[in-house]
C-alpha cells in the first residue's frame, strides 16, 4: 500500500510514530497467542480507518484478519495514539504571536442516535459535533477545539472554547455567524438600507478576501474522512477517536527531524 495515500502521512512520520509507540508500550503479549498484526501493521489499519472511514470488514478483508480483530486493534491503537500525540497541538498565543487569526466552525457528522437529540444541527440539517478551527493568514492550522453537540451555533461553540480569553478579538476574522463576539465580521445591511455604504463594502471585501484561508485549512482537516463522513462506531468512542485524529493532524504538520 502507498503510505501517503493509505495513512495520510509520510514514511518518515510513520516511522517516528511507530518508534514513539514502541518506546511507550509493549505491543506483543508476554503470554498466550501473539497478536495477529505487528505494531506497524496495527497502526496502518487504524490510520486507514481514520483516513478513509471505510468499514472494519473491508479492512479485515484487505489485511487478512477477521472484523473483530480490526475492531479491537483500532480501539487499542487509538488509546496509544492518545498518549503519544497528546501534546501536539500548539499553544494558541505562542503560535499566533501578533499575527491575524481566522476562525470558523465545522460540523463533524455522525449517525443519528435516539438518545442524543442534542447532536442535531438545525443549520446543517444533520447530526454531529461542532468544533472550532483556528488558523493564521497563511492557512497554518493553529487550533482545533474540543467538540460540543451539533445543536449549538458557532457563537456558542466559540464561547465554550474560551478562546476569547486568549485571542486578540480585534485581530481575528470570522463570518457573520460570530456577530456579537467582538471579532472582525462582515457588516450587514441595516433595516431600510438598499445598499451597503462604500466603507462597509470595502470592509467586507477585506474580511472575505482574507477569510478564504480557513476554508482551505478545514478542507485539509476533512481529508481525514472519519471527521468528514458519518462516524459509525458507538457514540461513546467518538471523543477518543476525535482526540487521536486531532493529535495526528498536528503531528503530521511537524517537520520530521524530531522524535
Amino acid at each position: 500500500m502507498h503510505m501517503q495515500t493509505t495513512t495520510g502521512m509520510t514514511a518518515e512520520h510513520y516511522a517516528i510514530l511507530v518508534e514513539r509507540m514502541e518506546n511507550e508500550f509493549l505491543w506483543q503479549r508476554r503470554r498466550g497467542q501473539p497478536r495477529r498484526l505487528s505494531l506497524a501493521g496495527a497502526l496502518q489499519v487504524t490510520l486507514l480507518y481514520y483516513r478513509h472511514n471505510v468499514t472494519e470488514q473491508l479492512i479485515a478483508d484487505l489485511v487478512g484478519v477477521d472484523q473483530s480483530t480490526v475492531s479491537r486493534t483500532i480501539a487499542l491503537v487509538e488509546a496509544m495514539l492518545n498518549v503519544v500525540t497528546d501534546d501536539e497541538q500548539p499553544d494558541v498565543k505562542a503560535a499566533l504571536g501578533e499575527t491575524t487569526a481566522v476562525i470558523d466552525g465545522i460540523l463533524l457528522p455522525c449517525w443519528s442516535w435516539a438518545d442524543a437529540p442534542e447532536l442535531y444541527s438545525g443549520k446543517h440539517k444533520t447530526t454531529g459535533h461542532n468544533c472550532q478551527v483556528l488558523a493564521d493568514l497563511s492557512g497554518r492550522l493553529i487550533h482545533i477545539s474540543d467538540p460540543i453537540p451539533g445543536k449549538h451555533h458557532d457563537t456558542h461553540a466559540f464561547r465554550e472554547t474560551r478562546l476569547a480569553n486568549t485571542l486578540n478579538l480585534s485581530n481575528t476574522l470570522a463570518d457573520k455567524g460570530y456577530e456579537g463576539t467582538r471579532m472582525v465580521t462582515p457588516i450587514k445591511k441595516r433595516p431600510g438600507e438598499e445598499h451597503l455604504p462604500g466603507h462597509a463594502k470595502q470592509h467586507n471585501c477585506f474580511v472575505n478576501t482574507h477569510r478564504y484561508v480557513i476554508e482551505r485549512t478545514i478542507a485539509n482537516i476533512k481529508t481525514w474522512r472519519i471527521v468528514y463522513t458519518d462516524y459509525r462506531r458507538p457514540l461513546r468512542t467518538f471523543r477518543d477517536a476525535f482526540n487521536a485524529v486531532r493529535g495526528l493532524i498536528f503531528f503530521t504538520q511537524q517537520k520530521t527531524n524530531f522524535a
